[in-house]
């Protein structure tokens, strides 16, 4: 494997990304949505401007867990099975470049320019709040940027991973929608109407660890419990071991998110 070969088709898929204007659009999308939440989230108790970072963070968490996860799906749902149609792919290996080296090339160039719009986004609106910010506040922010980039990274190695099992893009772009449903929406009912059916007799001792199969929930939990005054207004102490909320962990199961659907979709490319 040749790291240049990577950065090459890397840097390709991001400047493709650049000069279709995709990156900046979605990054205006979240400095908008960012400034929005925290200038006018509180209006319908009466009160408008920034009044905390707690409270701006949590409602953010609500909404970076419906767009980022279906914008890294809708962008790297067709890394493969594009190529693929577009005849491009059997060009791209006729050239002394292997199955693995594109597939971590199409995969970094995408996550550098997801990567990119989201710190560029959120950290627009962070310099516009920073005023009103304290050091500790400026860390809650900047450790919530990092969580969504990785967020946004394991969905992108999901879509990749569908990308690659895919017949067709027709195939793939309904293959990622569902896969947003099921991570998004439905997920959390499954396990909640369980343990409601059950009388949470069933599967509450295990309910923690079934969250960390879900890369949204990761999420939602890595920053909820960094906040004091959030945690309790979730109630996932109730159920959430402190232990198991440590952020270095939950920053490791994220990052396995990220590898295993690589590791699977490499597998399958070469097969």
């Amino acid at each position: 494997m040749e790291i240049k070969q990577i950065t090459t088709l890397a840097s390709k898929e991001f400047w493709d990304r650049i000069r279709n204007r995709w990156v900046l659009a979605v990054a205006l999308v979240f400095t908008a949505f960012a400034l929005v939440i925290a200038y006018f989230g509180a209006a319908q108790q009466g009160s408008v401007g920034f009044h905390a970072i707690d409270v701006t963070i949590a409602s953010l968490v609500s909404l970076v867990i419906y767009l980022i996860p279906l914008i890294a799906l809708i962008l790297g749902f067709d890394a493969i099975v594009g190529e693929r149609e577009r005849g491009s792919l059997d060009l791209l290996l006729s050239m002394p470049i292997t199955r693995l080296e594109i597939l971590l090339g199409k995969y970094f160039g995408l996550a550098a320019a997801l990567t990119f719009s989201t710190v560029a986004g959120f950290g627009l609106a962070g310099i516009v709040l920073s005023p009103q910010l304290d050091l500790d506040a400026l860390f809650h922010y900047v450790g919530f940027m990092f969580s969504s980039v990785l967020l946004g990274c394991a969905f992108l190695s999901l879509a990749v991973m569908l990308s690659v099992f895919a017949s067709d893009r027709t195939r793939a772009s309904g293959l990622a929608i569902a896969l947003w449903f099921f991570f998004v929406l439905v997920f959390d009912l499954l396990l909640l109407g369980a343990l409601v059916v059950t009388g949470g007799q069933w599967g509450g001792e295990i309910f923690p660890y079934l969250l960390l199969a879900n890369p949204a929930d990761v999420f939602r939990i890595l920053n909820v419990f960094a906040l004091d005054d959030v945690r309790t207004l979730y109630g996932l102490t109730t159920v959430f071991p402190p232990t198991l909320a440590n952020p270095w962990l939950l920053g490791l199961v994220m990052l396995a998110w990220i590898a295993a659907p690589l590791g699977i979709a490499s597998w399958r490319f070469r097969k």
